[in-house]
């Protein structure tokens, strides 16, 4: 996994929930890089797997609502770096159907070796998508989270389904619905669970 979802990872800690969770986090988790990344290195990903599970432990929230939180976390990192890909696509929806063909191509040409999820897309119309996520990490809250914020940058409003295809979530469908109401972006609040 890349050093970027590290970092980033470790910035989320530090600001939601401070210094002193951090520290405790990292050194439960025994790690093997001390908890040392830099944003272009390649670590295991059996170490975000340990701190992700520490950090739930530590403040009882469940390992799936942190995925999700730091999925709308890092979506600040996309914006940051990539605004211009947004440009490229009128709506949420043909942004979303176009992550594998065209986003994770783009993706591995910035971070070489990046291991990334496939997406699969099923159906897809002017006001939803239904798509595949296949991922052996199972972090697809992070996909859901992604998605949510896409639609959020874009001003429209979304509901999405998701339906684990295998229990352990390697596989999961996603069905996803532009709702008609515009919304304004807002920032999540990382104790709030997801409702879907």
């Amino acid at each position: 996994m890349k050093g970027i979802v590290f970092t980033e990872f470790l910035d989320m800690v530090e600001q939601e929930f401070g210094l002193e969770t951090l520290d405790k986090i990292i050194s439960s988790s025994q790690l093997e890089s001390n908890g040392v990344y830099t944003s272009v290195g390649t670590y295991d990903f059996f170490e975000m797997q340990k701190l992700i599970g520490n950090l739930s432990i530590e403040t009882g929230i469940p390992a799936n609502d942190l995925i999700y939180a730091y999925g709308k976390f890092f979506f600040q990192v996309l914006t940051r770096h990539h605004k211009d890909i947004f440009s490229l696509y009128s709506s949420p929806i043909e942004m979303l159907a176009s992550v594998e063909n065209h986003i994770h191509v783009q993706v591995r040409k910035i971070y070489p070796g990046a291991e990334l999820p496939t997406f699969k897309i099923m159906n897809q119309k002017e006001d939803s998508l239904e798509m595949m996520y296949f991922s052996e990490r199972s972090m697809y809250m992070f996909a859901k989270a992604l998605m949510e914020k896409t639609f959020e940058h874009y001003h429209k409003n979304c509901y999405i389904e998701t339906e684990l295809i295998k229990n352990d979530g390697s596989q999961v469908k996603f069905k996803i619905y532009m709702q008609p109401h515009a919304i304004r972006p807002k920032n999540s609040n990382i104790r709030t669970s997801p409702t879907t």
